[in-house]
Formats: structure tokens, sequence, C-alpha cells
């Protein structure tokens, strides 16, 4: 599913069903030994899924282990990222020289349904948009899409900076004709070969249940 939806050279790989525990190396266990059942599978099989994924790149099977903020480290020359959520998990990496960082994130596609959840998440100025898209297209849950769509800009956005983005440092326009995406951030930007980054493009797929959204930029 993810392979339509990041640009190649990035690598993807996916599961729907969890692989068992046994697969995890010693150090990954260890940091999950002590978790629920659910929350050691989830959590092994998306780093077999990034195995999976950085093998095609050429490297060994390693550990991957989290950093100070949960945030995947990555063999030195691989940017990537990792998502989960029920029934799903999935990872996207590529080489450093090809591409600057990667999001990815995936979600139920079910409404929000939680009107202090979706008024957390987006700004007074999207969620007008957010209306007319449910007016026109109703099938879509635009309330999860957005969600998505700021968890992604996250994942993109932390490996450059190392700091925190609120859901509420970005400005999402959503693009249904060809399933696209702008975040506009609403804070100072990383800067890259001296210019500032100012925004995020990124596609979504609907699916499978599922909701998911990426960005990839390129060097």
């Amino acid at each position: 599913m993810i392979d339509k939806l990041l640009p190649p050279p990035v690598v993807t790989a996916e599961a729907f069903q969890d692989a068992p525990v046994s697969q995890m190396f010693p150090e990954e266990w260890a940091l999950v030994a002590g978790a629920v059942p659910k929350r050691q599978k989830e959590f092994g099989t998306v780093r077999g899924c990034a195995r999976s994924a950085l093998a095609e790149l050429g490297f060994a099977p390693a550990p991957l282990l989290p950093g100070p903020k949960r945030e995947p480290q990555w063999p030195a020359g691989v940017v990537g990222a990792m998502t989960h959520c029920n029934g799903y998990r999935a990872a996207a990496v590529a080489r450093s020289a090809e591409f600057r960082t990667i999001g990815l994130d995936a979600e139920p596609h079910l409404p929000v349904n939680d009107p202090g959840v979706v008024d957390l998440v987006t700004l007074p100025e999207e969620r007008p948009q957010l209306a007319r898209l449910a007016a026109a297209q109703p099938e879509v849950c635009w309330d999860r899409l957005i969600f998505s769509a700021k968890e992604s800009v996250y994942k993109a956005w932390y490996p450059l900076t190392y700091r925190w983005l609120d859901f509420q440092e970005a400005h999402l326009t959503l693009d249904p004709t060809n399933a696209t995406f702008t975040a506009r951030l609403l804070v100072p930007g990383p800067v890259i070969d001296g210019r500032e980054l100012t925004e995020f493009s990124g596609r979504w797929l609907i699916g499978a249940g599922l909701v998911v959204t990426g960005i990839a930029v390129m060097v």
C-alpha cells in the first residue's frame, strides 16, 4: 500500500499481521519485556518492517532502538520513519544522500468523533476547510486525515530540529484533487543549506480501512 505513497528510491515495508516477538533482538525485547502483549507485538513487528526495508538498501539486520524522544535511531547514512496502528505496521527508509527526512503515519479511517480532540489538533482557520471537504466528500474522514498528516509533519520535522512541534504550529491545506497536502510552518523552520524550510508537502492514501500519510523531503 505505502509503496504508492512515497517516491522512489524511498524503500517501504508493511505488515497487516504481527510477527512473533521472538524475532526481536534482545536489546529491543528488553525495552518492552514488561509491556502488554499488544505493545510488544507492534514494537517488534514495525521494527521487522524497518529491517526489511533497510535490507533493500544493503544493511544487515541490527537492533533498531528508540532515541530520547522515542524517535527511531537509524543506521548512519539513513533517514526514515515508522508507524503502527490497529492492524497495520509500516516503515519507510532512504539514504540521507538522497533525502533529508521522511514522515509517515497511519491511522484507522474512522471519524475522530471528539470535538475536543479536533479542536486540539486543528487551527480555527483549518476547520472551515474540513467542513467544506466533509460536505463534498462525506465518505472521507477528514478530521482523521488531518490528524495523520500533522503526525507525519512532526515525524519529518523532528530529525531536522530535535524540537517539539505542536499540532497548532503548522497550517495544513488539503488538496483532494490529487490527494496531497501542504503544511505551512508557523514557527521558524530548520535551516538547510543556508535556507529556511518553511513548509512540508505530502500525500495520502485511503484503503484497507486506513488513512496513511507520508512526506519525503529530497536533498
